[in-house]
């Protein structure tokens, strides 16, 4: 846990977000499909010089931005049981839900394509799955990263548990980029104006 956790506590709720990425501990997952929300919130830890420190449920560290602050959770519980890092964050932490943005690999979407929502289903994803069922309600921002879905009839987990095709690759470090922007402004610009900057 951070060491600013009560400074983090008593920041009025407009001040304070929490980034959730979505993926597996262990080094055999690193660098996965699978695993692209733990990618996003390493890139913003790296631009931020923030290193993750082991805590309750995660992987944790915090990180400023324009006046906000920016808690960064990387569940340690793997991925079908994501809410209880995000359960126990948003409440130790006194974030509001709507100031909470879960990063998340998405079958549904080409490579290379990101897409920022306010609420929807989790749609067969474990993670978002085991967050809508702790919290209650699947009205929680998320972003939607791109894998894909390209993979011969029953092989999904083997597809989602394996690393970037070669020419994947090459174009990942620029859309984890741009998904970082985009988490930045998810608590600098808002969600409805990121949504209608970034999304195309």
């Amino acid at each position: 846990m951070p060491k600013s956790t009560d400074a983090i506590k008593n920041l009025p709720p407009d001040m304070k977000f929490l980034l959730v990425g979505l993926g597996n501990i262990g080094p055999e997952y690193a660098e996965t499909r699978h695993n692209v929300g733990f990618m996003v919130l390493d890139e913003l830890a790296q631009q931020h010089d923030a290193r993750f420190e082991l805590s309750r449920h995660a992987f944790v560290t915090e990180i400023k931005h324009k006046g906000k602050s920016f808690t960064l959770v990387k569940p340690t519980t793997f991925m079908n049981l994501s809410g209880k890092a995000v359960s126990h964050y948003l409440s130790t932490l006194k974030i509001p839900v709507n100031n909470m943005l879960v990063i998340t690999d998405d079958l549904a979407i080409p490579f290379g394509k990101l897409r920022m929502r306010a609420k929807g289903s989790a749609g067969g994803h474990n993670g978002l799955k085991h967050i809508e069922e702790t919290l209650g309600t699947n009205v929680y921002a998320r972003l939607r990263f791109g894998i894909e879905a390209n993979f011969p009839k029953g092989r999904q987990i083997d597809y989602v548990l394996s690393p970037f095709f070669t020419e994947e690759q090459e174009k990942l470090p620029d859309v984890i980029k741009k998904a970082a922007e985009m988490s930045l402004s998810f608590g600098t610009m808002g969600l409805e104006r990121t949504m209608n900057f970034f999304n195309s």
